[in-house]
């Protein structure tokens, strides 16, 4: 995996271990020669974790929409920052530059963001992998609800599996990697 999409707040939120995750999370993926593509904001954990790609010397790409740019403060230091027009271009943006998504503490613009890009990988517009970073128990609610909804026969056991879920940073980049090469250092999309 060359370039992962890490969706996250543009907020650092209430709990320090979420800035101290993206940090740790931005300098391993520099060590890993894992390229950054995020939602440009230079504010939150987005600014945090593209702030440690780059120090790490690693690559940054920012997909930021014209009427957040201001409103979100666009990171000026990226390697490319793409300007787009709508949150819909976005995300399509993201999905282009990206071989994998990793969803990391964050609001409904984070949970947008990766039921799109769950939904288009289960509609077949692509094959990338999607996980979780389950930070000090975040998404542990989101987990039990999308088990109910598997449960309750409103989404396949295969389906529900598509989403990967680790709370450890080296566990879910390793699990990402793997499913994106099928395990055989061949990708698999």
């Amino acid at each position: 995996m060359q370039r992962l999409a890490v969706y996250c707040g543009a907020s650092a939120g209430g709990d320090p271990v979420f800035a101290e995750t993206a940090k740790i999370l931005g300098q391993i993926m520099a060590q890993r020669n894992i390229d950054l593509v995020f939602g440009g904001g230079r504010l939150g954990l987005m600014g945090i974790i593209a702030d440690a790609v780059l120090e790490g010397g690693g690559k940054v790409y920012g997909v930021i929409p014209e009427m957040l740019k201001d409103h979100e403060v666009a990171h000026t230091g990226l390697t490319e920052l793409h300007v787009v027009k709508s949150m819909h271009e976005r995300k399509a943006k993201m999905t282009e530059l990206t071989d994998g998504f990793v969803a990391i503490p964050g609001g409904i613009g984070t949970l947008d963001e990766l039921f799109e890009a769950w939904t288009w990988k289960a509609l077949g517009y692509h094959g990338k992998p999607i996980g979780l970073l389950n930070v000090n128990g975040y998404w542990d609610s989101l987990t039990v609800f999308l088990d109910n909804v598997a449960g309750h026969g409103f989404m396949s056991e295969a389906r529900r599996k598509q989403l990967i879920s680790s709370d450890n940073i080296e566990d879910i980049l390793d699990k990402l990697t793997s499913e994106f090469t099928g395990g055989n250092g061949e990708v698999t999309w």
